[in-house]
């Protein structure tokens, strides 16, 4: 999707950016000077991205839980020698 880019200017003309908010159904880009400085959107964009972002925490979260709690389960052996002493430290176990 192409984003839509106006100048500050544009809004002086209030009825037509609030409309072209509710045509575009997404985040419209204010310049001034030639730089973005705003970003404004119609409610219904503003409720459908804020659900959009609560439903992607959610999926990390879950994500995340799952994650922690045996995933990694029989991907990794230990060693029969494991707990053996080290040659390198035998000098310092005396």
């Amino acid at each position: 999707m192409i984003p839509t880019i106006r100048p500050i200017s544009d809004l002086k003309d209030t009825v037509g950016i609030a409309n072209l908010c509710h045509e575009v159904k997404a985040p419209i880009f204010i310049t001034k000077n030639g730089y973005s400085d705003l970003v404004i959107m119609s409610i219904d964009t503003y409720e459908r991205n804020m659900a959009l972002i609560a439903e992607l925490k959610k999926e990390k979260s879950k994500k995340s839980r799952e994650a922690m709690f045996g995933c990694l389960h029989g991907e990794y052996k230990i060693a029969d020698d494991f707990d053996a002493p080290l040659e390198d430290f035998e000098e310092y176990m005396e």
